[in-house]
């Protein structure tokens, strides 16, 4: 990959752990590696029925690999819930999104299709027809923290591109959001988000 010729400097993070770290004051420029992930494509506004069915089918496909990695000793919690996000013209008038859950470094490719068997035999997860295994790399990116329920997203939005626009950089790539906080268990107030986006220079 290219390097980015700014005055940026990246973080590189090995622990994805402190990679999905941000703060609500301050946008924070990181490098995201390549990673494996479970992943379920759709349509349709965010938190409707296609979307809904997209989580049904993450997490138990992803707690069953947690458990059997477990019973071999390997600790391999369950991360965070991720959305690539797109919509508008490019994405034909519509939400176009990507949900996502971390596949541990540790998981080989027959745990996972085995934690895929087992999830489909289980709990017959109403998306899984649609789950893939994705290895990709985001990338130079900037990211900040979104504390508050996701309407009011837009602020911190467009504080974390102004950033992105002073340090001589632009969007490139989808919008992302980590979800730090379980809607169900969280007032609206402090629900804790991380809002990513990946970064190229500006040509000149």
């Amino acid at each position: 990959m290219t390097a980015i010729a700014t005055p940026i400097e990246f973080e590189q993070v090995a622990d994805d752990r402190k990679l999905i770290e941000a703060r609500a004051d301050r946008v924070r420029f990181v490098f995201v590696p390549e990673c494996r992930q479970f992943a379920v494509d759709g349509t349709g506004p965010p938190g409707g029925p296609e979307f809904q069915a997209a989580v049904g089918t993450l997490y138990p496909v992803a707690y069953t690999l947690h458990f059997a990695l477990k019973r071999l000793g390997v600790a391999a919690p369950v991360g965070a819930l991720e959305g690539l996000f797109e919509f508008g013209a490019a994405a034909g008038g519509a939400w176009n999104w990507s949900l996502r859950l971390p596949v541990p470094g540790a998981s080989l490719d027959d745990d996972i299709e085995a934690a895929i068997a087992e999830a489909a035999r289980k709990k017959a997860p109403p998306a899984l027809e649609r789950l893939e295994v994705v290895r990709w790399t985001e990338g130079p990116s900037a990211q900040i923290l979104h504390i508050g329920p996701y309407s009011a997203e837009p602020a911190t939005i467009e504080r974390l591109h102004a950033a992105i626009d002073a340090a001589g950089l632009r969007p490139n790539g989808r919008h992302h959001e980590i979800y730090l906080s379980d809607p169900s268990r969280t007032a609206p107030e402090r629900i804790k988000t991380v809002i990513r986006q990946p970064v190229e220079a500006v040509s000149p």
